[in-house]
């Protein structure tokens, strides 16, 4: 009986540090878990979509094959704007990317994923806030868990174009430009837009209306205001470049950000894209974006780089 009572006595001994390592190797795989952002379920317990979304503004002849070859566990929401028997398509093609996202959130508001991407359809794009403005490696850098604490993210950090300050709506000029056109209307759609809410001196984001949102901030809003700004898109008379301008330098007022939101660019590109050890100004980093002397990436982008010409 002593015998068995010693052994009983090193059994334990030897059983309670394995019983505490195992519980800390349960809380240890819990928190990483946590930390991947892999939700299944809205907070009433409600099932919804896939955790996280790739909205793509895109037309016909845009290739958007690298988006299901690079991206398989993304659920993906592939719109194209001018073609009116697309399985995915918008009531009009006006306004630029703004009605593909207005559209995806007034169709899907009750079943929203916990993370929406709103993006471009090319790989290759200036847009892009990468060295050779390759949208992969800018999406596959995207940290998620930032992006749900933030609830609206713009997934570009370099200043140009855009910021510091963009569009003065009360001091517009008579030039002829695109950019003067937009701020002469800038004023009367901002009243439009934003009713009861005064007119900005300067509204400045870093462009081009390529951005991360969660679940929660979209519902922030009821959905009666997508469907406001999506019909004052269809029936306004300016015209669609300007228009879609204008929405391009809304969306991170719609999403409750201040008329200038330019954050800095170290900051950005830590938090947005897990980039923390970069030589940085306030307003961009070493080797991170050159703005391209090209409005549209040539053809052979990006091994026939030095032989490109400008289009």
């Amino acid at each position: 009986m002593s015998r068995f009572i010693r052994a009983s006595s090193q059994t334990t001994r030897l059983a309670v540090p394995l019983l505490v390592g195992a519980v800390v190797l349960l809380l240890l795989l819990y928190r990483h878990q946590s930390s991947e952002f892999r939700l299944n379920y809205a907070d009433d317990g409600s099932s919804h979509r896939n955790s996280k979304e790739l909205v793509v503004a895109s037309l016909k002849d845009d290739d958007v094959s690298w988006i299901h070859e690079h991206f398989p566990d993304w659920s993906k929401a592939i719109y194209v704007a001018d073609d009116p028997q697309a399985s995915l398509t918008v009531p009009k093609n006006k306004g630029r990317e703004s009605m593909v996202y207005l559209t995806y959130i007034i169709d899907n508001y009750d079943h929203l994923p916990d993370i929406v991407v709103f993006m471009h359809g090319l790989r290759y794009q200036w847009h892009n806030d990468d060295p050779i403005h390759d949208g992969i490696p800018m999406l596959q850098k995207l940290q998620l868990p930032y992006i749900a604490s933030q609830g609206y993210v713009n997934i570009r950090c370099v200043w140009v174009l855009g910021c510091p300050e963009e569009i003065h709506p009360l001091k517009a000029d008579s030039a002829i430009s695109e950019d003067a056109d937009t701020e002469r209307a800038f004023q009367h759609a901002f009243l439009e837009l934003f009713p009861g809410k005064p007119v900005p001196d300067a509204v400045g984001v870093s462009c081009c209306a390529q951005f991360a949102v969660s679940r929660d901030k979209l519902l922030e809003r009821p959905k009666e205001d997508y469907e406001f700004w999506r019909r004052w898109l269809l029936e306004t008379p300016i015209e669609d470049s300007v228009s879609g301008r204008i929405m391009e330098y809304s969306w991170h007022m719609f999403m409750g950000r201040p008329p200038i939101h330019c954050p800095d660019a170290a900051a950005c590109y830590c938090n947005v894209f897990g980039l923390c050890d970069l030589n940085c100004t306030e307003s961009a980093c070493d080797g991170r974006y050159q703005l391209p002397r090209f409005s549209t990436m040539p053809e052979g982008w990006p091994e026939n780089a030095e032989n490109a010409t400008a289009q």
